[in-house]
């Protein structure tokens, strides 16, 4: 109880979570597994989408290095227990305004574009998610134009 209102205060007075507690609840949690979900989708997490997972968690969320590796070693986990999105997209719907749920979705194309390929069934889960987050199919697919176009140029 003490350190749950430890942590209320905390969150009050900086404005922002502690790095190294990621409830079920927290919404980077969520978002953490629909990438981990995305970036396995066509195997396993191979060292080339497991760094461009800490790289994006970490810019995004301004984690350190052993906080992010603790958000994707629980997001992994959530991930392998999950029967579907809903448990994810439902948090984060909840949680995120719509520039935030937008966020999600171009981080989302950044995890499928990491292995510099798109298919169909990676193309096809993008789709439930961000309807499931009410990201509308034109701002998916200028997401996913933006999120090619930079890789593109990378």
């Amino acid at each position: 109880m003490l350190a749950e209102l430890k942590e209320f205060l905390s969150e009050l007075i900086d404005g922002q979570k502690p790095q190294d507690q990621f409830a079920e609840t927290d919404y980077r949690r969520a978002a953490a597994a629909l990438m981990v979900h995305v970036a396995t989708l066509d195997g396993d997490l191979d060292e080339i989408k497991r760094g461009k997972l800490h790289a994006i968690l970490e810019a995004q969320y301004g984690l350190e290095a052993a906080a992010t590796d603790e958000l994707i070693a629980e997001a992994t986990q959530d991930d392998h227990e999950a029967v579907d999105f809903y448990r994810f997209t439902s948090l984060l719907m909840r949680a995120l305004d719509e520039a935030g749920r937008l966020r999600v979705v171009e981080m989302l194309w950044e995890m499928v574009y990491a292995d510099g390929s798109v298919s169909e069934f990676e193309q096809n889960v993008m789709w439930r998610v961000a309807d499931l987050l009410a990201v509308s199919s034109r701002d998916r697919i200028a997401l996913r134009e933006r999120v090619a176009a930079a890789n593109n140029n990378s």
